[in-house]
């Protein structure tokens, strides 16, 4: 039992987490961010008029979704350094 703890703390576990909970988080904004503005190109088509108020938002939306991505990859970043 000794035998296998020392074995996952050699490994370091939390940090291949880390680096792999870092990916995903960029990978999700990146497909957050796609989808963000591939509906707001539909928007925009359907409705040209309303190009200010759909780009406004599409950016609100757009800067929340990359605040979340960059929260998830500091927290990544604390649990490797910690």
């Amino acid at each position: 039992m000794e035998f296998l703890l020392v074995l996952l703390e050699a490994a370091n576990f939390a940090a291949m987490g880390a680096g792999i909970g870092a990916g995903i988080a960029v990978v999700g904004a990146g497909i957050g961010i796609g989808q963000i503005g591939g509906s707001a190109m539909t928007a925009i088509s359907r409705q040209p008029e309303a190009l200010a108020d759909i780009r406004s938002n599409m950016i609100v939306a757009a800067a929340l979704v990359e605040g979340v991505a960059f929260f998830a990859i500091v927290i990544c970043l604390l649990i490797v350094f910690q």
